[in-house]
């Protein structure tokens, strides 16, 4: 995949999800996995599979997170497992008609949609997969271009961990640093290098849609990013192949 902003559909077996939170303490977090995924690219397309009658205590987090809930009836109405067979219908459909989504997102750990991923591949498409532990099948997970157990979601593993803002920078920088930190520590973690200074803003913005730096007043981008190497946050530098952008190298440690 080129580094160029991913485009993403995220597809949803909230049933097999179900089955891998019945034997363990908490709840399915929407935000934990948009979080991950918003890291990857934009999200275009979001849906989720399940007779809402059984969820109803989750609907209301997926509402609020912009997905769209089908309604699939009970398995004993239809003989068969109609969720897993929308889905995949539904995922080649934009599979062949949106050609600019570029990234599809199945958030399951049943083996039955490896073929799916195997034809999406052969359209040359770039699959993740999102599971539970203990539901997800080594058939599925090794299938995908990646995979991400949702276990690791909730531990929020940071392989370059940011810094932590000092306490006598003013309420509305540290806001802007947090920001600002968490998503360059989302790019190494991606493992992208170079990381341009457009790419930092492009996931600020992914990440929070109306953040804008002259609200927090820097006349530019680049004077955000000029404070946090002053304050000993960050490394910059300036690259000659983008015209002189600045290059996020990396946390001062």
């Amino acid at each position: 995949m080129s580094d160029q902003e991913k485009t993403l559909a995220v597809f949803i077996d909230f049933e097999n999800l179900a089955i891998g939170f019945k034997h363990r303490p908490g709840d399915f977090e929407i935000s934990k996995v948009l979080e991950r995924l918003l890291e990857k690219g934009k999200i275009i397309v979001k849906k989720a599979y399940a007779d809402w009658h059984e969820y109803q205590k989750y609907t209301r987090s997926l509402h609020e997170a912009a997905i769209e809930l089908i309604e699939i009836p009970k398995r004993s109405m239809t003989g068969k497992n109609s969720a897993d067979i929308r889905l995949a219908v539904d995922a080649m459909d934009l599979a062949w008609s949106k050609e600019h989504i570029d990234t599809f997102v199945i958030v399951s750990g049943d083996s039955d949609f490896t073929p799916l991923v195997s034809k999406l591949k052969e359209n040359g498409k770039h699959v993740i997969g999102i599971g539970m532990k203990q539901s997800t099948s080594d058939l599925l997970s090794n299938n995908c271009d990646e995979f991400i157990f949702y276990e690791d979601l909730e531990q929020a593993t940071v392989v370059t961990p940011a810094p932590a803002v000092e306490a006598g920078v003013p309420g509305d920088k540290r806001e802007v640093f947090d920001l600002l930190f968490e998503s360059i520590a989302a790019l190494l973690r991606e493992n992208r290098d170079p990381i341009f200074a457009s790419m930092v803003k492009d996931a600020m913005q992914r990440k929070r849609p109306s953040f804008n730096e002259t609200g927090y007043g820097y006349r530019s981008f680049s004077n955000l990013l000029e404070d946090a190497q002053k304050r000993g946050y960050i490394k910059l530098r300036r690259s000659r192949e983008a015209g002189g952008s600045y290059v996020v190298e990396g946390f001062v440690e």
